[in-house]
């Protein structure tokens, strides 16, 4: 089990922004492209988006599904990466002071490859990732943040290159 924990220098309302916006996903999952809809209103329990997934040349369609969602506490998704298996991703944001969230990021496999030879060498990649994920998140929450602040239109994530 790989947890990891990262410091938003912004309120957890403004982290939830973040993650209530499924174009944004790829912006901040580590490894992740061409986000859409697939089922339901997300984050609603049982909606969900798919997207690339890229594992050095080769490409894979994931998914990820709402399993929990216990606003402004808890978000806990489902990811299939197809033959990469699946994992859970579980977000504890906790208010930090007056104007900061501390994020605390546990993700483990569940089924196929990665549950298979889940260890700790598994752990220490996810570590990498995760240490990756959540930097890109504090952008992206900050990115988020200051359109709102200047008045201009909600964000919009830009399509991958």
């Amino acid at each position: 089990m790989a947890v990891r924990h990262h410091l938003i220098d912004h309120p957890p309302p403004a982290v939830w922004a973040a993650l209530e916006e499924e174009t944004l996903y790829g912006e901040w999952v580590a490894g992740t492209s061409s986000t859409q809809s697939e089922r339901g209103r997300w984050p609603q329990i049982g909606s969900s988006i798919t997207y690339m997934v890229r594992v050095g040349p080769k490409e894979f369609q994931g998914r990820t599904t709402v399993r929990r969602i216990d606003r402004p506490h808890a978000l806990e998704l489902e990811a299939d990466g197809g033959p990469l298996g699946t994992a859970r991703i579980a977000f504890d944001i906790r208010p930090w002071g007056d104007d900061r969230t501390l994020v605390i990021l546990d993700e483990h496999p569940l089924q196929g490859f990665g549950g298979t030879l889940h260890n700790t060498v598994l752990d220490a990649v996810l570590q990498v990732r995760h240490r990756t994920m959540l930097a890109r998140l504090a952008k992206v929450v900050d990115d988020v943040s200051a359109k709102r602040d200047i008045g201009g239109p909600p964000f919009t994530a830009q399509p991958p290159e």
